[in-house]
């Protein structure tokens, strides 16, 4: 009797067990269709893969795998709710045990590499600055002036333009996204700039002309517009 007691006690843990489970898949996660960014992140720094622009295809890109800095330890598409905070080793499609790299000859706060894909930092809670948050001083080859219709390059900036615009751009703070999207100073007309590393990796900031401000949370000063109005009307011409 004591037997048959608790075989009937685990038969119903292992029907509410079940119904939860049925139910958590109803309203549970993934509680949306939510369209994931190619992320990952590691040492406390979330980096976001750059899908190249047709424009892009003929770049070579020249990257040589150092030492592994961790794994992959879960992924979140198809997995994660939409209020998911994430934690080293999270990646959106990258698979559980995917190694994660520095490359050789760039810091790793500024680029790793997985799946032969290369990541560049979005986020660091630590930086202060861009230069924090980008450290690419010397590692900039081109930069470039994008059409917001297809991604298609549109001007390259002087090589002394260049040079002013990053001498000037890594010593600006970084400010809260968040309070100046919702300032208003992500509104009005957008300006898409590529930046292209010397290894080949290109990434996207979006410029607002209308405010002096970039999609990293970066308020530019007088020498930034300078060098960017510059640029423009050498595209006008």
């Amino acid at each position: 009797m004591k037997v048959f007691k608790n075989l009937l006690i685990i038969s119903l843990l292992t029907m509410l067990l079940s119904a939860c489970s049925n139910f958590s898949s109803i309203i549970g996660c993934p509680d949306a269709v939510i369209e994931w960014i190619d992320v990952v992140m590691i040492n406390d720094i979330q980096y976001q893969h750059h899908f190249t622009e047709p424009s892009d295809e003929v770049t070579s890109i020249s990257i040589e795998k150092g030492r592994e800095l961790g794994k992959v330890t879960y992924m979140m598409a198809d997995s994660a709710c939409s209020n998911h905070k994430m934690k080293n080793g999270d990646a959106a499609f990258l698979d559980e045990g995917t190694p994660i790299y520095e490359v050789k000859g760039y810091p790793t706060s500024l680029v790793v590499v997985a799946n032969d894909r290369v990541f560049v930092a979005d986020t660091n809670i630590k930086a202060k600055t861009v230069g924090d948050l980008l450290p690419m001083d010397n590692l900039v080859k081109n930069i470039y002036f994008e059409s917001t219709q297809d991604g298609i390059r549109m001007h390259t900036f002087s090589q002394a333009s260049k040079k002013r615009f990053i001498d000037a751009w890594l010593e600006l703070k970084l400010n809260d996204i968040q309070t100046l999207n919702k300032d208003g100073k992500m509104d009005g007309n957008r300006i898409f700039m590529e930046i292209e590393l010397n290894n080949g990796v290109t990434f996207r900031e979006v410029y607002w002309a209308d405010f002096n401000t970039f999609s990293n949370g970066v308020i530019g000063n007088k020498e930034i517009k300078e060098v960017i109005d510059f640029e423009l009307s050498n595209l006008t011409k």
